[in-house]
């Protein structure tokens, strides 16, 4: 098969296509990528133009292989000190070492996946129990009674037998063996594709993706797997593409990519950031983003709820009051352009609805390049302030710890 053509847009770019470079199995993928919000598919006099929204990653069709670029060029080592970050797993020394190029940040977590199945075969990989029913000449296991009599009709030449056997094919391992199958499709690079194939062929694979992603949701950790856990988020990454699950199903037909959803990833790291930052200081995090929310009735259609993605409980200057703040995760350059409308808008009917009245303040985080900073914006009406808006722009060429610090020290 010719090798395929490379294509490289940027976050919320677009590239032209010429009309052989899609299959009618491409057009379909990208047409239901679309409809998921990750990319937008227009059709041209001359072709095709693919536009990126705010999705990052690799996508492998039949005749292109994609590779979306963020809008902030992080380096590898950093970008997963923040994945690894947000999934709550430690980050492998391979990856950390491996150098974002071309190839695109799929090869990361695959170099990721790669390291702990590794180190897995090192220790030594699981074994359980698997039972087995077949036909011996000898009696293994238990006879099977009822098979013996209804398929041999008594005759003891061959026994229906029942076993138990340790093996290592079993889904804790077969999980693996379906994802580094998965990541050999999408990585170019030489090096990682020969560590894919060598460690593949030490881990059993599952029947098809979509039941190796269920096994993985099944999965529950005990003192006999808890070491897999590591692993398995990588898996659970690199099957589900990056978050795209809907294109997986039975028949074996994969989203062949890896493709992450900025604004998601960004949210989940501001909640982890948050959270960890206001233990510091005696605070936590209120679960559920307090309770009902604010609540639009009256209007056509159902109501409506409006929830901050994380809303912190804080000591007030009365040890006995608690406070609550509302923070809301952008993926915006706000470190280039003021606050938007809408945001201020929205920011403002958070800390009304949840700040204390005397003092309605709120708290947007963004991600930008070079150093941590912080502005305030105050909103005022003619009888005095309406609110004040913390702006953060967290560096993301910092340690996660290095930035729980300093959201710490801003929000004491």
């Amino acid at each position: 098969m010719p090798d395929r053509v490379p294509v490289q847009l940027g976050e919320y770019e677009s590239a032209p296509l010429e009309p052989g470079h899609l299959t009618p199995r491409d057009v379909d993928r990208l047409h239901a990528l679309q409809a998921r919000g990750c990319l937008t598919l227009t059709r041209e006099r001359t072709g095709w133009r693919l536009k990126a929204d705010a999705t990052v990653g690799v996508l492998v069709l039949d005749r292109v292989r994609v590779v979306i670029a963020p809008k902030f060029a992080i380096a590898g080592e950093q970008l997963m000190s923040w994945l690894a970050y947000t999934l709550g797993t430690p980050v492998p020394a391979m990856a950390r070492r491996w150098a974002t190029g071309p190839d695109g940040y799929a090869d990361l977590i695959a170099a990721a996946l790669v390291e702990e199945c590794e180190r897995l075969l090192r220790e030594g990989v699981r074994r359980d129990y698997v039972r087995h029913r077949s036909v011996e000449p000898v009696l293994r296991g238990r006879l099977d009674v009822a098979a013996q009599a209804t398929r041999r009709y008594g005759q003891l030449d061959q026994l229906h037998v029942r076993t138990f056997d340790r093996e290592s094919d079993i889904w804790d391992n077969r999980v693996l063996g379906s994802a580094l199958k998965a990541a050999l499709g999408l990585t170019a690079s030489p090096d990682l594709a020969r560590a894919l194939h060598g460690a593949a062929g030490a881990f059993p694979q599952a029947p098809t993706p979509a039941a190796a992603l269920r096994a993985l949701d099944r999965t529950h950790y005990t003192l006999l797997n808890a070491r897999y856990r590591p692993a398995h988020t990588w898996a659970r990454l690199l099957l589900r593409g990056g978050g795209v699950t809907d294109l997986l199903t039975d028949h074996g037909t994969t989203a062949d990519g890896l493709l992450l959803a900025m604004p998601a990833l960004w949210e989940a790291v501001v909640r982890r950031l948050g959270t960890e930052a206001a233990g510091l200081h005696g605070g936590h995090a209120v679960p559920g983003g307090g309770g009902v929310g604010i609540t639009v009735r009256g209007d056509l259609g159902s109501a409506s709820t409006f929830r901050p993605d994380l809303l912190l409980s804080l000591p007030g200057h009365d040890t006995a009051q608690r406070t609550l703040l509302p923070v809301d995760a952008k993926y915006k350059r706000y470190d280039r352009h003021g606050v938007s409308a809408a945001d201020v808008h929205q920011l403002l009917t958070y800390s009304s609805g949840y700040a204390p009245a005397d003092a309605p303040v709120s708290v947007i985080v963004h991600p930008q390049q070079g150093s941590n900073t912080q502005r305030s914006l105050q909103v005022r009406r003619a009888k005095g302030l309406l609110g004040t808006i913390h702006v953060l722009g967290v560096d993301t060429r910092s340690t996660p710890e290095q930035a729980t610090k300093w959201i710490g020290s801003v929000l004491r």
